[in-house]
């Protein structure tokens, strides 16, 4: 079943055009990555499946009864985020700020269940700007899986990580993918693991270069003038 559709979608700032005729279907269990150069509309497309922009053409629309407010996302590594003054508790609880302003018991069951998926239950008491890249990430998942249980944008998770703590990344993702039941939507510049993890890719160019399967898109020469030969599937 389809829990995200766009038809003929595209933006603009300030009158210019920085992505049209995106056309795609999300459904469930799909796990979608973005791939393009930079300034390609990777971000732009995922901020509009946010509501944090609006489409100067076309629409976007959800089903399987998803609400625009129950995608989890996890954004881009920024230095705010790298030093927001809270503790591991406060920034996974901040997940669930849309629907409530106080917890329930179910909130912070939820919350703690989270954490400890993500392997940081041990984390909770600390300051937030005290973790490492890799343990700041595990807890933002956390807080994104706090706003749902079916969709997951995710913007570039794994940028500035070591390689140890990326491989610890992907596989979490995988595991909420797999066995978790979550569909995932991901922004990436790492064509190898975009094709190891993912089940459809989309090439952006300011407009769809491709969509479909890993699979057809290995046997395309875009695959093979992006990845430069080194992408594995």
């Amino acid at each position: 079943m389809a829990l995200l559709t766009c038809r003929d979608v595209a933006f603009a700032y300030d009158g210019r055009e920085v992505a049209s005729g995106i056309r795609l279907t999300v459904n469930e269990g799909d796990y979608l990555c973005i791939v393009g150069e930079n300034g390609s509309g990777k971000s732009t497309l995922v901020k509009g499946m946010l509501g944090l922009l609006s489409p100067s053409h076309g629409a976007i629309e959800f089903g399987d009864g998803l609400k625009q407010t129950e995608i989890g996302y996890l954004p881009q590594k920024n230095a705010v985020q790298r030093d927001f003054p809270a503790s591991v508790w406060e920034v996974v609880t901040s997940g669930y700020a849309a629907r409530s302003l106080f917890l329930t018991s179910e909130q912070r069951k939820g919350a703690e269940q989270n954490l400890r998926l993500m392997g940081a239950d041990a984390l909770r008491k600390q300051s937030f700007m005290e973790l490492s890249g890799g343990q700041q990430q595990r807890v933002l998942l956390a807080r994104a899986l706090c706003a749902t249980h079916k969709l997951l944008l995710l913007d570039e998770p794994v940028s500035g990580l070591d390689p140890a703590a990326t491989r610890e990344m992907y596989e979490m993702i995988e595991d909420l993918h797999k066995n978790r039941g979550v569909t995932v939507i991901m922004i990436s510049h790492d064509i190898s693991a975009a094709t190891r993890y993912a089940t459809h890719i989309l090439h952006l160019q300011h407009e769809p270069l491709f969509f479909g399967t890993v699979a057809e898109y290995a046997s395309t020469e875009l695959y093979r003038d992006f990845s430069g030969g080194d992408g594995h599937v």
